[in-house]
């Protein structure tokens, strides 16, 4: 498995919603980038001022990440993001 460095978190996006409430289904073209994902790996975190900060999130947290933060990476067949911390928003409890 790939374990991040310093500040950085290993995410797994959602899948996009292929209806909408109303019913309508959506062509793959039409639906909108997801921006709810899953941790999958944490790093440890960084220095400041000669401190160790840990990270906010952990490893199963549901977040929601900057559209169009991170590096996309494909390992293991599965497609992952890497993401600073600054470009997680929030976690969806």
């Amino acid at each position: 498995m790939l374990k991040p460095l310093g500040d950085r978190a290993l995410v797994k996006m959602q899948e996009a919603e292929e209806t909408t409430k109303s019913g309508i289904i959506l062509s793959s073209g039409s639906k909108e980038k997801p921006q709810i994902a899953e941790i999958i790996a944490v790093g440890p975190g960084r220095k400041e001022d000669g401190k160790d900060v840990p990270m906010q999130v952990k490893k199963g947290d549901k977040v929601v990440i900057n559209k169009y933060a991170g590096t996309e990476i494909k390992y293991e067949g599965e497609d992952y993001i890497i993401v600073k911390e600054e470009d997680i928003i929030a976690i969806a409890e």
